[in-house]
């Protein structure tokens, strides 16, 4: 691109330039890859969940945590290396009128027709593998629908992180370094699987993950589900015995002979609702709301951190 191109045209225009080479990137030097790789990400983690998602308690709130991973691990792998492996480039072209917000923007608009490419592939192979969405929405007329903006949500705003990174550091080795350290972040301080507690509590407020599973979850009917461990529980200690008896195994016989037992899963559900997976419109709003702007914030400063550019002595 001839820096004279740059030098006297304006913001917009410099957006449709740079969003014209990004797609030709994405056409000619293998950057569709990623789609694929994505695809078969996806098959594997719904083959083995897909069954039990939005079909009860457990296998929602764990299908749900593996979806949020293939969709942050989706984001961070779409940018990770997007702008520190043409530093040089952007860094002359800035000094012959390259707005850095127009080249984000440019960026922004790119990396969200690529989500929504993999938003589009994981729901199809979802649908493939048997995931059983639910029938209603709470915010739109479909469930599936539902699921799907959630995902494109959770996938852009790791991707605008990635990005954010890409724009900070001044390698790829160090982008690709940093990355597992993020991913590790968001899985741990999801407040999915780990009971956190003090400060460690609020820093899952700070996370992709935990603001995309709460929307899941909601939008699933998690506290509607029935919840299989307890009888599941106690179904391995049918066999204790007292005083020559088996008093667990007579009672859930009789519970199985009188077809109590989805009521009693439900029941276990019931006894096991939380308050973050309520299934309401405001709940959903508020989650999607949060991870709109955690990826606002991570597009800020990549503009922010890209302005500086010139400071790099490299």
């Amino acid at each position: 691109m001839k820096n004279e191109e740059l030098k006297y045209t304006g913001r917009l225009i410099q957006v449709r330039i740079y969003l014209g080479k990004f797609l030709r990137m994405f056409v000619f030097q293998n950057d569709w890859k990623i789609l694929p790789m994505g695809a078969v990400i996806a098959a594997v983690v719904t083959f083995v969940i897909g069954a039990n998602l939005f079909q009860t308690q457990e296998g929602t709130e764990i299908g749900v945590f593996a979806l949020v991973c293939v969709c942050i691990w989706n984001g961070f792998f779409n940018s990770i290396q997007a702008v520190c492996r043409e530093r040089d480039i952007i860094k002359r072209e800035h000094r012959a009128g390259l707005h850095m917000s127009s080249y984000v923007v440019s960026q922004m608009i790119y990396q969200l027709i690529l989500c929504a490419a993999q938003t589009v592939v994981t729901m199809i192979i979802c649908h493939v593998t048997g995931v059983h969405f639910p029938a209603e929405g709470i915010i739109t007329s479909w469930g599936m629908l539902d699921v799907a903006i959630t995902l494109l949500l959770i996938t852009y705003a790791a991707d605008m992180m990635a990005l954010m990174v890409s724009c900070i550091v001044r390698t790829t080795t160090t982008a690709m370094t940093t990355m597992p350290f993020l991913l590790i972040f968001q899985l741990v301080f999801s407040g999915g699987f780990f009971n956190l507690s003090g400060f460690a509590d609020k820093l899952k407020y700070l996370t992709i993950s935990h603001w995309g599973m709460d929307a899941l979850c909601s939008i699933g009917r998690y506290n509607e589900e029935p919840m299989v461990s307890v009888w599941n529980m106690l179904v391995n200690f049918k066999d204790l015995e007292y005083q020559g008896m088996t008093p667990l195994k007579d009672i859930l016989v009789k519970v199985e002979s009188e077809g109590l037992r989805d009521s009693f899963l439900l029941w276990s559900g019931q006894n096991n609702a939380k308050a973050a997976y309520v299934s309401e419109p405001s709940v959903v709003l508020m989650n999607w709301a949060a991870i709109a702007a955690l990826l606002i914030i991570f597009a800020i400063a990549a503009v922010v951190a890209l302005e500086f550019i010139d400071r790099d002595k490299r």
